[in-house]
């Protein structure tokens, strides 16, 4: 078998594995939040998500970008793993000890003290991330994600019971904070397990300069994305209170939990993926262009769905208590499958090295988007901060990153050729079920109405060829009509 034909075995096998990751996980915490809806209330999830948010933060700095680094390092990783665990772990710790210090500032500043003690809990998975960084960045460069497949499983197997058990017992936002904790070990744990390499404490100047002049570009580019993502969180919880939090992290997790069903199975394979082929441009364009095209079909009858359907959803599945959620789900719907193309993208330039392009696209978004929420929350609430997030990720970081993708040769033509059909027929099933929905009383209708058109608005395009042929034989057959009757007169 040629280096190739194993390269593209191992991605297909580990994308399968990956995509029944995700459709297992994601499909449970869909339903599980279901459940978790009907137990707790908008402000239990409004604590909960002010200490997610500072875990976000720190957790995509524990490893200082050194997992991504030894997933991508060419050739033998061997000698670099002691000196990586011990940067890693030791960055955890710190991180550990100024979370710690900072909950009670940054949980009063976020008008939620009292999830001051949830931050400190959940930072404790920071440290347990640090343990087993490399043994999950040797699964991912082997395209294991069959055995992260059991790993994942089982800890949120884990997770769903502790979680459920405490939100009956009326534990409120402690419930999910232990059940996040809990499921995190379990998997981490199971991660060092399988991945069969021997880790040990170790230490090399040169060795650690290497790592971190690769690394710390990826882990500015993940702060700036994690802030990126999580400050809309931020200024809503600033700005109107916990419980207008936990409405809009409802929408928020509804816009990207089905999407990540795909886009999170492709990710983990990506960027080794694109890495094996960077320095074959023309291979990896194709790559990308391929790839980019599966995700958006799969992904653009999602988001339609979800934002044709918005109100019904939200009020049909999760009750009349979270309709406010349906505000901003619309709007965020769209920006999910935006950000599936957008994370392609800087999975493509990671992987070819240009990291601090990725890292300057992300501070761009930032800053573009801060303004752009504070606008949107002031105006029209928490439905302004998803108007917000659509206008800055389609009309500025789109062509932005279009841009910086020229650096391997990809023009927006060879990007967009491909899409125009689907976006187009989109748009019109778009403009479609946002007239026609409405109108349907029933939510059970009114949702399958959603998903016939979301599903055939990307096959419009497809469908015309087909349309062109029947006019052409109902043309055909007309004309033999005609010359028929002049036969019998």
């Amino acid at each position: 078998m040629t280096e190739d034909a194993a390269l593209g075995r191992q991605v297909k096998r580990g994308l399968g594995w990956s995509l029944t990751n995700n459709v297992i996980s994601k499909l449970g915490t869909i339903v599980m939040g279901i459940v978790l809806a009907h137990l707790l209330d908008p402000a239990d999830y409004g604590e909960f998500t002010v200490a997610i948010v500072a875990l976000m933060i720190i957790a995509n700095l524990n490893d200082l970008g050194l997992e991504p680094t030894i997933v991508r390092w060419p050739g033998s990783i061997d000698r670099i793993i002691p000196t990586a665990f011990t940067t890693i772990f030791g960055s955890s710790c710190v991180l550990f000890a100024i979370v710690c210090v900072g909950a009670v500032p940054f949980a009063s500043a976020m008008n939620a003290p009292e999830a001051t003690n949830i931050v400190r809990l959940l930072a404790v998975g920071v440290v347990i991330n640090g343990l087993f960084a490399v043994p999950s960045a040797v699964l991912t460069r082997t395209f294991r994600q069959d055995l992260r497949t059991a790993a994942d499983a089982a800890g949120f197997a884990v997770s769903v019971v502790i979680t459920v058990s405490l939100a009956v017992s009326g534990h409120g936002a402690w419930s999910l904070a232990w059940g996040r904790v809990a499921g995190n070990a379990v998997t981490s744990v199971m991660h060092g397990i399988f991945a069969h390499t021997r880790v040990r404490p170790g230490w090399s100047t040169p060795l650690a300069r290497a790592l971190l002049a690769q690394g710390l570009p990826i882990a500015g580019t993940l702060l700036l994305a994690t802030v990126m993502i999580n400050v809309d969180y931020l200024i809503v919880g600033r700005v109107l209170g916990p419980v207008a939090l936990g409405y809009y992290l409802m929408a928020f997790n509804l816009s990207t939990s089905p999407i990540k069903l795909f886009s999170t199975a492709v990710a983990s394979v990506a960027l080794p993926g694109f890495a094996a082929l960077q320095g074959r441009l023309e291979e990896l364009r194709t790559a990308f262009v391929r790839s980019l095209s599966w995700l958006m079909w799969v992904t653009l009858p999602v988001s339609l769905a979800l934002c044709i359907a918005a109100v019904p959803l939200v009020t049909f599945v999760y009750g009349d208590r979270w309709a406010p959620a349906a505000e901003a789900l619309r709007f965020l719907a769209l920006v999910g499958v935006l950000r599936v193309g957008l994370q392609l993208g800087a999975d493509l330039l990671v992987a070819v090295g240009r990291s601090r392009t990725t890292m300057w696209l992300q501070g761009l978004w930032l800053v573009t988007l801060i303004p752009a929420l504070v606008i949107g929350i002031h105006l029209d609430g928490i439905q302004g901060v998803g108007i917000g997030h659509l206008v800055v990720a389609g009309g500025i970081m789109v062509p932005a990153y279009l841009v910086a993708l020229r650096v391997v040769g990809l023009r927006g033509r060879d990007v967009g050729a491909p899409l125009l059909g689907p976006l187009l027929g989109s748009a019109v099933a778009l403009v479609l079920g946002l007239t026609l929905v409405p109108q349907v009383g029933n939510p059970v209708l009114a949702m399958l109405l959603a998903g016939v058109l979301a599903v055939a608005g990307p096959l419009i395009p497809v469908s015309s060829h087909l349309r062109e042929l029947g006019t052409q034989a109902v043309g055909s057959w007309a004309e033999r009509r005609n010359e028929k009757a002049l036969a019998e007169r």
